[in-house]
């Protein structure tokens, strides 16, 4: 038979799971709507970047042959 303080810490274990439960979805949840698409957004302006300097280069290659 359970006594009251196993009542107590079955309850308070239960009440601490679902609290820990919930944080790892919260967490999961952010992970996949706000810090994966900013991570993706940042790595294609990046390599925006990277293009618009090459074709810079570029540009700047071909002026210099001209003269």
């Amino acid at each position: 038979m359970v006594t009251q303080t196993g009542w107590l810490y079955l309850g308070a274990g239960t009440l601490l799971f679902f609290f820990w439960a919930y944080g790892l979805v919260s967490f999961a949840l952010d992970l996949k709507h706000k810090i994966l698409p900013g991570v993706k957004g940042w790595l294609a302006e990046r390599r925006e970047q990277k293009q618009e300097e090459e074709k810079e280069r570029e540009r700047e290659e071909r002026k210099q042959q001209l003269y």
